[in-house]
């Protein structure tokens, strides 16, 4: 279908992807339950923002140059590294009555959510190395092929960060 070769188990590989642990997860917990349904939506948005930029960056060739490059993948991995201790160390140092450390304004969760997916060792690896085992080269229709799949990405996060955010406002009331 447009070039993917195998549609079923591309959605089910997209939907396992989501459903495994990771920072992408947590920032869209983390927003709902410090600003609610309106902030977990905004962190949605900002994963599928960080998931649409590593796709097409993996589609113009970025992948290639990591992969030749592996120092340039070792920056990649420890700087998201380094981003999420930053913000956990944060967390530890901070004192009753501080500030808060995340701005419980959605437009921040939507770019902290974004910057924490462009540095996400396991979106970088998915994009890199998973995500052109779906290609088929024999009916490869270009950019439709990965426009597809960028939007079949897309709504998928969407969903999934729907479900998320809904059940994590639910249980935290």
């Amino acid at each position: 279908m447009f070039g993917v070769a195998d549609y079923g188990a591309f959605v089910v590989a997209i939907v396992v992807f989501l459903a495994i642990p990771g920072p992408g997860n947590l920032a869209l917990l983390t927003a709902t339950a410090k600003g609610g349904v309106r902030a977990g939506m905004a962190a949605t948005l900002g994963v599928i923002l960080g998931d649409q930029t590593l796709l097409w960056l993996a589609v113009a060739g970025v992948s290639a140059v990591l992969s030749t490059v592996p120092g340039a993948f070792a920056f990649v991995q420890w700087a998201g590294a380094a981003y999420l201790a930053w913000l956990g160390l944060k967390l530890m140092l901070a004192k009753a009555g501080d500030a808060p450390i995340l701005n419980l304004k959605p437009y921040h969760y939507l770019r902290q959510a974004m910057v924490i997916t462009w540095l996400n060792p396991k979106a970088i690896v998915f994009y890199m190395a998973f995500f052109p085992l779906f290609v088929d080269p024999a009916v490869h229709q270009g950019l439709v092929t990965f426009a597809f799949m960028a939007i079949t990405i897309a709504g998928l996060t969407f969903l999934y960060g729907l479900v998320v955010v809904l059940m994590a406002h639910y249980l935290a009331q």
